[in-house]
């Protein structure tokens, strides 16, 4: 497995995100919403492309935002949106770094981490648990991204999106295997077509612990809820 998959598949992150993503926006934006900034930056742990911070940007127009981004092809596109925008430009600050080696300020408002918490097992969660709740008041939002599954099972290949660009159309596909007691394998590939011919297909695994927003919430003492089948928030009490 390449030690970086997403650099492999950061062109086409957005491009086959849409339809997945739009109903996420509208739900991260509400748990977000009159969030007070004043107590630190928001954390955006796992900003990929940026799309996710500039959710974070438009919901919370005073916060500072840490965007923290390990991939250099997904932080490559996260700096060019950042650089792009005026108020973004003025407001983020990129950084490079894994979750568990991030440095972060003695105070937090709030965070969000998608595509993080499943790259981590209890331990490495707990770690990263206490490095958060020191930093976060009470009443302070965690949103988290969840991948469907509480437990590993096997899951069939499925197309979860197709685009078309110019004369490409952009497929991508998802299936999975358990690989232990609570861990998944993911398998993705993207395809690009020129008409019924397939011209380029990028492959990529990875694996991806499976929990629930409940054990999320026993794991951190805070009160948890889902907002979407994919993503969760976590309140610091």
């Amino acid at each position: 497995m390449h030690h970086d998959p997403y650099s492999l598949t950061a062109e086409f992150y957005d491009l086959v995100g849409e339809q997945q993503w739009a109903h996420s926006d509208q739900a991260l934006a509400s748990a977000l919403a009159g969030v007070d900034v004043t107590h630190g930056p928001v954390l955006d742990l796992g900003a990929g492309t940026g799309r996710s911070t500039a959710v974070i940007a438009r919901t919370l127009p005073d916060a500072a935002i840490l965007a923290v981004e390990p991939s250099p092809g997904m932080r490559a596109a996260l700096t060019s949106r950042v650089v792009r925008d005026t108020d973004l430009s003025g407001r983020v600050t990129v950084i490079a770094a894994t979750a568990e080696e991030v440095p972060l300020p003695h105070r937090l408002s709030a965070a969000v981490l998608c595509g993080v918490v499943g790259y981590l097992d209890a331990t490495r969660r707990r770690r990263l648990w206490d490095k958060l709740l020191r930093r976060l008041r009470p009443g302070a939002p965690v949103v988290v991204e969840l991948m469907a599954l509480t437990s590993p099972q096997r899951v069939p290949p499925m197309r979860i999106a197709r685009r078309t660009l110019g004369e490409q159309t952009y497929e991508s596909w998802l299936s999975g295997e358990p690989a232990g007691h609570d861990l998944m394998r993911w398998s993705a590939t993207w395809r690009v077509f020129q008409g019924e011919t397939v011209v380029r297909e990028v492959d990529v695994e990875h694996e991806w612990y499976t929990f629930g927003i409940d054990d999320l919430a026993a794991e951190t003492g805070m009160t948890g809820r889902m907002l979407t089948p994919e993503l969760g928030i976590l309140v610091r009490t």
